[in-house]
Parts: structure tokens; sequence; C-alpha cells
């Protein structure tokens, strides 16, 4: 019986290493990647070439314009935070309002379409001190929303939020995709990027990567403009 699983795949470090380890983990992929209005465009881009590396054929791209609400530094003309001393202390400006249910959400779309029950995402530890929609609690909350709200569901469908990267550092994520033989230097984490593929170096995600493959010993691919 093939295992199937829908990927949310959005080109940056974390969603790339879940990718490729639902690819290594012997699922058939469907992947999702989401054009919300973000400011880093160039990310969309990153999810169609990892797509490609990863040998994901059914490769999906739906436009949702967040930007309609804003309330975020990624989808409204506010400033990206830089150099902060502290990162997972609150919430951040970079928070998108209701992004991971919304885009779990639409991942659920596909899932029933192609028969997948496995929805993966790329949230981690790092991410949930600061983003609410990171947490595991929310995350297996959203496993009954979809049991409850498709009719896949109804037919006895059980679904399952996997985070394989939740409890992982950025260290451990680097050395992951290592180990599954996944091309970092396709990947794009910047939350606000000078050029196409360049990280601006300081952003809280900038810091975080950089951070990440200098503890996990890996040579860092990225181009970082600071």
């Amino acid at each position: 019986m093939i295992r199937r699983a829908a990927v949310l795949l959005s080109g940056g470090l974390d969603s790339a290493t879940a990718a490729a380890w639902a690819r290594a983990a012997g699922y058939s992929v469907g992947a999702l990647s989401v054009d919300y209005g973000q400011r880093q465009r160039h990310e969309l881009e990153a999810a169609s070439r990892v797509a490609e590396h990863l040998e994901i054929a059914d490769h999906r791209m739906v436009a949702v314009d967040l930007r309609a609400f804003g309330g975020s530094a990624l989808t409204a003309d506010l400033a990206v935070p830089k150099d902060r001393a502290w990162i997972g202390s609150d919430v951040p400006i970079t928070y998108v309002p209701a992004r991971n249910t919304i885009l779990l959400a639409l991942l659920t779309s596909l899932a029933e379409v192609t028969g997948a029950t496995d929805l993966v995402i790329g949230a981690n530890v790092q991410d949930y001190s600061g983003y609410p929609d990171c947490r595991p609690e929310f995350l297996r909350a959203f496993a009954d929303v979809a049991r409850l709200g498709t009719r896949a569901g109804t037919e006895g469908a059980v679904f399952t939020v996997r985070a394989p990267l939740l409890h992982l550092s950025k260290a451990g994520i680097v050395r992951l995709g290592r180990d599954l033989g996944l091309d970092h230097a396709l990947t794009l984490s910047c939350y606000d990027p000078p050029a196409p593929f360049v990280h601006c170096g300081r952003c809280d995600a900038c810091r975080l990567r950089r951070a990440g493959f200098q503890e996990a010993g890996v040579p860092d691919p990225s181009t970082y403009a600071g």
C-alpha cells in the first residue's frame, strides 16, 4: 500500500528538510507552496528548486493574499526586526496572524484530494518559543480539525500532523538535511532578502540559520549580506 503525505514546502531550511524526511521515510509526497503575499518572494522560487531537487513531481502552488489583513512584517509595510538581543522571548512582528492554521487547512485540501492522511510541516522548537501556531498542542489539535471537517474523516480517515523537526535545534536540522542529501544551497530562510538568494544575515531567521550551520560543523553555502 502506498503511503502518501502532503508536505508544506516554503523553500526555507526547515520545510525543505521536512520534505526530504518524508521522501526518505518512504512516502509518496505531494508538496504545497503558498503565495500568501509574503515580502520574501524569492522563497517561492526556492520551493520550486527544492521540489525539483527532491524529485517531488506533484508540487502545487496556490495564492491566498494575506496582505489584506496585514499585521505582520512579512505581509505589511512594517520593518523586519534585525539584530534582536533575544529570539523567542515574545511573539515577534514577523508572526503572520493564523498563518499555519490557514496553510494547514489548504494542505488538508490537497491531502484529501490525493488520499494522504499525513500532513507534514517543518515546525520546530526554536519557532514555537515565539510562534503560537508552531506549538505541539496546536499541531495535535489541527489533526482533529482535519478529521472532523473532511469527507475523508467522516469515512474513517485518521489525519496526523507530522512535525519531524519539532524537537530539533537548528544544528540538528542542518545535520539531518545533510544526512538526507538535501542541497542546503537551494533553500532560503531570510525574512528580508536584499537580493535573490542572498540572506540579510541580521533577521531572526538568518541568525538562527547561520548559528545552526556553525554549531553543526557543516559548511554553510548561504550568501549573507551582513
